[in-house]
């Protein structure tokens, strides 16, 4: 029913199916989809050097590395992904985060490439971004996060970094721990309360993988 109103005009795609659906056209079509999910040509090829070399009459800005130490040095270039980065905000405890549900749905602002190893299932995963200080010192207010939408079995996620949803509260940041029965979302802060997850209304969306964010 959803490929019926795309295709009548009666609703258009979210940025994830159309990021989707590029990669699975393949170039020259690609652009095409990736556009119409608010992502730029040049932004995609800086980050994507096999993209690049597939296309040498682009004119495009030149890959730049960087190399810590002194020295000539043989650079091996790594097997890339690019990540959508969503107009998506994760609260953290004591903040109310965006209220979307379904995290590929969400619109796209840009691209972050990151290894391929990061990523174990690139296709189920997108980056956010984190409000509010309840998860430090380990993740600051304004990180990015990467996070894998397909992990969301909670038996196999004990001790990890969640992306949780309340529909009251919208999409919060934070560990999921058991102890025995009970299941709680506990702030690396303890200066905020944890939130018992047997309470109605809690859903897991992702695990988070790992993150990024600016050196103060």
């Amino acid at each position: 029913m959803a490929v019926s109103r795309w295709e009548r005009g009666a609703q258009e795609p979210p940025a994830g199916s159309y990021i989707e659906l590029g990669n699975l056209s393949g170039d020259p079509a690609c652009w095409y989809f990736w556009g119409r999910a608010g992502l730029r040509k040049e932004d995609l090829l800086k980050v994507l050097p096999r993209i690049r070399k597939g296309l040498p009459h682009t004119n495009i800005v030149g890959l730049e590395f960087a190399a810590a130490g002194s020295g000539a040095r043989k650079l091996d270039v790594p097997e890339l992904v690019a990540i959508p980065l969503l107009k998506v905000v994760a609260a953290s405890h004591g903040e109310k985060g965006d209220s979307a549900a379904i995290l590929r749905d969400a619109p796209a602002e840009g691209m972050i490439a990151a290894p391929k190893e990061w990523c174990p299932n690139p296709s189920s995963t997108t980056c956010l971004r984190v409000k509010g200080n309840s998860m430090m010192p380990l993740i600051h207010d304004g990180y990015i996060l990467a996070v894998d939408s397909s992990q969301t079995d909670r038996a196999q996620l004990d001790g990890k970094i969640v992306i949780a949803w309340h529909k009251d509260m919208g999409l919060t940041v934070s560990r999921l721990e058991r102890y025995g029965q009970t299941e709680v979302l506990q702030p690396e802060n303890r200066e905020y309360q944890s939130i018992v997850l047997q309470t109605t209304g809690w859903k897991i969306l992702a695990r988070v993988l790992w993150w990024v964010g600016k050196a103060p």
